[in-house]
């Protein structure tokens, strides 16, 4: 690989020096953020060869290289003389992303930490439907009523909830942030507010008007409280003396953001929910088959830029205000499944290995909601499948507005979350549902078919993957190899993993460890090829020349090297068993990371196979990978 000129390609491709604010790389891309994310030529820089995939993620965009990117890095700091323009330290960073940008950010930071609590509730409300279509058990009985509870408890703790990923967001004391959201569900305060809106007098604090509002389920008010606390805990941390601190500061941010909430942002929250929820409304009632429909046709380009979050959020504010959500969920439960069909048709018209193998992995994880694997290693990697998911999840969404299907319980999109659709009335709902995304799979499984992919595109990338495979030990001599964990934990395969490029293969086959211990052991005899200034991956060739990467937590290049403690350095020999790493899982998760550690095999090419052990607890040392 020419490094300079792949770095000076990408730079040119980026829009040039001028349009960088600031750029990193992890163990295999380099990560942007740029000025003008409209100024990227995103086809010309899928098209080198070197790179092996670009996305944009939340604002940030980066490009797959794989294990060679940190001489690619170093080429493009030197290219773009990117030095005085390169600043480590993100929390003196000036965000200079569109509004738009930072909106989306916040709403997916925010929402995607509480879906497995509202996944969860969710699905004890879909238990407590089926239980009550078949008059399972009667209503007044305490088994009925604790599962009520049980059931609605996710629900009507938002602003509780919700307070604590505020908080996180918005970098403020998480415990005085549950308080505020404590206030809001007040049983003294629901009182107050029962009696106003009982003699028609209404409340006042200190002659201003308290609003008489019901913030259980709500999601907006708390939201806008805790950003406001954003602001009064800054200043009250740089004006109130040390000494007192501790006291003061948590005392008066109470005072002032709990007040100012229930006199000012409480309501305004609450009457800008009400409007979405009459806006969306209206349209059910007079384009009904609009908003399902829309969302099923693009709901993977919203994927790909990050908008799904927004659809998100309005779809927990449905729920949470009517507990019936028609535009959100069931748009995306058509993609997802039209998207398993588009791929799925893929297996009958390749003739490519491992394409069918990709294809029928990644389509079966779609069927259960998780679609990053086929979106990005499959149906947008050879694009006329995307087209045929999208069809597929339009004609899907058509038919769930003009049928009026809605879900009953926030669960994730895939197909356990049938149960979802089993509404107060019985079945009705739930066998639209079940028509709809039949009808999903099958149109795009159809067009997919009937429009295949491009085999030019496939034997480009089949060069490309044999290309630069030069260090691997003679293949009449290798008899084999196999890999050991380098971590004891659960070991699960990588189209589990939340990131789409280790998820689609796109670096390699290998498994992922979700760790129980903080420590990294030597998988093979070897040599260290490659230690980021990050910590937080090691780069392995072993001594059959096996090239394997080790990347500890996903994203978490963006630590800095913290909680990453190494034992060894670049270019040291290493003995199978031997302490390469160590590191803080715990500091880590708290500092909103996840530890999920792929393990990748990137040479994958040369090898005629690359077997994996998954789906059990291993111990370090115990036998993971087999090579052949």
């Amino acid at each position: 690989m020419n490094y300079q000129k792949v770095a000076k390609d990408v730079l040119k491709h980026v829009g040039g020096k001028e349009n960088i604010k600031h750029v990193t790389h992890c163990a295999t891309r380099l990560r942007f953020t740029l000025y003008e994310q409209s100024k990227v030529d995103n086809e010309s820089i899928k098209q080198m060869k070197e790179v092996i995939d670009a996305v944009d993620k939340g604002g940030q965009y980066q490009v797959v290289i794989g294990n060679e990117v940190e001489d690619v890095y170093k080429n493009l700091m030197k290219e773009g003389n990117l030095e005085d323009n390169h600043n480590n330290d993100r929390e003196d960073e000036v965000d200079n992303r569109n509004i738009f940008i930072k909106l989306l950010d916040v709403i997916a930071s925010i929402f995607t930490p509480i879906i497995p609590v509202l996944a969860g509730s969710g699905m004890i409300k879909a238990l407590i439907a089926i239980i009550d279509t078949f008059k399972l058990t009667n209503s007044d009985t305490a088994v009925h009523r604790i599962l009520t509870i049980l059931g609605d408890a996710g629900f009507y703790f938002l602003p509780v909830i919700l307070a604590v990923s505020a908080a996180k967001k918005f970098n403020v004391n998480q415990y005085i942030a549950i308080v505020i959201g404590g206030v809001l569900l007040h049983p003294a305060f629901i009182q107050i507010v029962k009696e106003g809106k009982s003699s028609g007098e209404g409340v006042s604090f200190l002659g201003m008007p308290v609003g008489l509002v019901d913030y259980a389920s709500t999601v907006i008010p708390i939201i806008l409280a805790i950003w406001f606390m954003s602001f009064v805990e800054k200043q009250l941390n740089k004006f109130i003396p040390k000494a007192i601190k501790i006291v003061l500061v948590p005392m008066f941010t109470i005072l002032i953001v709990a007040i100012v909430t229930l006199i000012v942002l409480g309501p305004i929250g609450n009457y800008l929910g009400i409007g979405l929820s009459y806006v969306f409304a209206t349209l059910n009632v007079h384009v009904g088959w609009l908003v399902p429909t829309l969302v099923g046709l693009f709901m993977p380009l919203l994927v790909m830029t990050g908008m799904h979050y927004a659809l998100i959020s309005l779809g927990i504010n449905e729920l949470a205000s009517k507990n019936f959500d028609p535009i959100a969920g069931p748009g995306m439960f058509v993609s997802n499944l039209a998207q398993a069909g588009a791929a799925f048709a893929i297996v009958f018209r390749t003739k490519n290995k491992e394409l069918k193998t990709l294809a029928s992995s990644t389509s079966f994880t779609a069927i259960f909601g998780i679609t990053e694997p086929v979106l990005y290693g499959v149906n947008l990697r050879y694009k006329r499948p995307l087209v045929a998911a999208m069809i597929g999840g339009g004609v899907g969404g058509l038919y769930y507005g003009i049928t009026g299907v809605g879900r009953f319980a926030q669960i994730p999109p895939g197909i356990l979350s049938i149960p979802g659709y089993i509404g107060p009335d019985g079945f009705g709902v739930l066998i639209h549902a079940i028509i709809g995304i039949i009808i999903a799979f099958v149109v795009a499984f159809l067009i997919s078919l009937t429009l295949g992919i491009n085999e030019e595109t496939l034997d480009v990338e089949e060069q490309h993957n044999a290309s630069d495979n030069n260090q691997i030990a003679d293949k009449d001599t290798f008899t084999g190899a196999h890999v050991n964990a380098p971590i004891t934990g659960e070991v699960i395969p990588l189209n589990e993993v939340n990131d789409p490029t280790f998820a689609a293969e796109l670096l390699g086959k290998g498994v992922a460890i979700k760790p129980t211990e903080g420590k990294v052991y030597a998988p093979v005899d070897g040599t260290i090829t490659a230690l980021l200034d990050s910590h937080h991956a090691i780069g392995i060739t072993s001594d059959e020349g096996v090239e394997i990467l080790i990347h500890v937590g996903l994203d978490t290049v963006e630590l800095n090297g913290q909680f990453y403690f190494p034992q060894v350095e670049n270019g040291q020999e290493i003995k199978q068993g031997q302490l390469l790493l160590e590191f803080d899982s715990k500091q880590i998760n708290d500092a909103g990371y996840e530890t999920t550690t792929p393990v990748i095999i990137t040479n994958t090419a040369e090898f005629d196979d690359v077997e994996t052990i998954v789906n059990q607890t291993m111990t370090h040392g115990e036998k993971i990978i087999n090579i052949s």
